[in-house]
């Protein structure tokens, strides 16, 4: 049996709609390559649709702590690309509600207008480093990750402190 490929899409639906497209296009940087008063279909790659969104106003309000997705992530190519997205919806203030080293990934965390939760992350291991990782006792101990500062990690990424010194798991937090 085969394994798909990649994942194409998620899609959202809403009452806030507007709201909704602007935001994911905004967060994105996507354009919308299909969009009217009922559905919006967003990308910022070479997939004709990354997001979807769908107006439906007669939904009730989501309800926090109930069962459901709790996350989709998004890869940045780069610490640049990571930190420029950070500073980027800082300066519109939008701020991620938790930054975290889980080892693997650098990541900072976001809501969207329904309180959607959407992670931006970099790649600080390769899949070998990561599978070794994952395996190993560090992970065991805490497969969750270590808090971390992003405001002075890009203050230490400026200053020109390696991506491997910023992304180290064994010293981050400190």
């Amino acid at each position: 049996m085969a394994s798909p490929i990649k994942l194409a899409h998620f899609v959202l639906r809403t009452t806030r709609f507007t709201e909704m497209v602007s935001w994911w296009k905004d967060f994105l940087e996507a354009e919308a390559r299909h969009e009217n008063d009922f559905l919006a279909f967003l990308s910022y790659d070479d997939e004709h649709h990354r997001v979807a969104i769908a107006h439906m106003p007669h939904l009730a309000e989501p309800v926090r702590g109930t069962a459901g997705l709790e996350h989709v992530a998004f890869t940045f190519a780069s610490l640049d690309d990571l930190f420029g997205q950070y500073e980027r919806m800082a300066a519109k203030g939008v701020t991620p509600y938790w930054t975290i080293n889980h080892g693997m990934t650098l990541s900072a965390y976001y809501r969207d207008p329904d309180g959607n939760q959407i992670e931006t992350q970099y790649d600080s291991m390769t899949m070998e480093e990561a599978d070794a990782f994952m395996a190993g006792p560090l992970f065991a101990a805490n497969p969750i990750g270590i808090d971390v500062d992003f405001d002075a990690l890009i203050a230490r990424w400026k200053s020109g402190e390696s991506a491997e010194s910023i992304t180290d798991y064994a010293t981050a937090g400190k």
